[in-house]
């Protein structure tokens, strides 16, 4: 859970861009940055813009989404330490994602040139950026292996056993908080699965009393059972 990832002398948790620095050169990109606050539900990038910054996220979380036959699509979710608008701003191209505030989200903005100039004088970033994408991309193909070899309640489980671990809010009694609001839209386009069957799906995780459900809210009852779930059906 987000709380209990170990933390480098800046704050950030070690699997994000900013933990993966050196404490200075950290402090050196944000000290580049212009702070912005975007307050919930606000687009911090748009689909197809063409825009080319990058963002900082310092604080908050933020859901990443495209449009696929003109539904939202969740593609995952970014912490505080980690960069969105990084492949715009290495291609150029224009924005292949929309990235939204989930809560209060505050973000340094970077524009192209400054931060091409960053990554040139430090290496060792410009290796993070390459992982960070290569991790993004284990993530959905992880997502996609799942599809063909779980039913969708045991997909659901191991989908919320990750997030759980990227944002998850430490409640009373060992429950565990998803911090970011999901509907249940977006957990079935993440699982490619049906309305019906991701109602079924939570359905199931809620009778057998692992997850409460609120509207777009998820608390994890028993998360230690939760992952053991997860873990059983894979043979992990």
């Amino acid at each position: 859970m987000a709380e209990r990832v170990p933390r480098r002398a800046g704050g950030w948790p070690r699997a994000t861009f900013l933990g993966g620095l050196a404490p200075a050169t950290a402090d050196e990109l944000l000290g580049m940055t212009v702070r912005h606050r975007y307050e919930s539900g606000r687009p911090i990038l748009r689909e197809g813009d063409h825009a080319t910054h990058v963002v900082v996220l310092e604080s908050g979380f933020v859901k990443v989404t495209t449009a696929v036959e003109g539904f939202g699509t969740l593609l995952g979710i970014r912490l505080p330490g980690e960069l969105v608008g990084e492949i715009g701003a290495l291609t150029g191209s224009p924005r292949n994602a929309t990235v939204t505030a989930c809560g209060t989200v505050h973000g340094g903005i970077v524009t192209r040139p400054a931060f091409e100039d960053f990554l040139r004088r430090h290496p060792e970033a410009s290796t993070l950026v390459m992982a960070m994408i290569a991790r993004q991309l284990t993530w959905a193909n992880r997502r996609r292996s799942d599809f063909a070899a779980f039913p969708a309640h045991i997909r659901l489980a191991r989908l919320l056993v990750e997030i759980a671990d990227a944002c998850g809010r430490e409640l009373d009694n060992g429950r565990v908080e998803i911090a970011v609001p999901l509907s249940h839209p977006e957990l079935a386009a993440m699982i490619a699965v049906s309305r019906a069957t991701i109602q079924k799906a939570v359905q199931e995780l809620r009778t057998t009393g692992l997850i409460g459900t609120a509207y777009r809210r998820i608390v994890i009852l028993d998360l230690p059972a939760l992952t053991t779930v997860a873990a059983a059906a894979s043979g992990e």
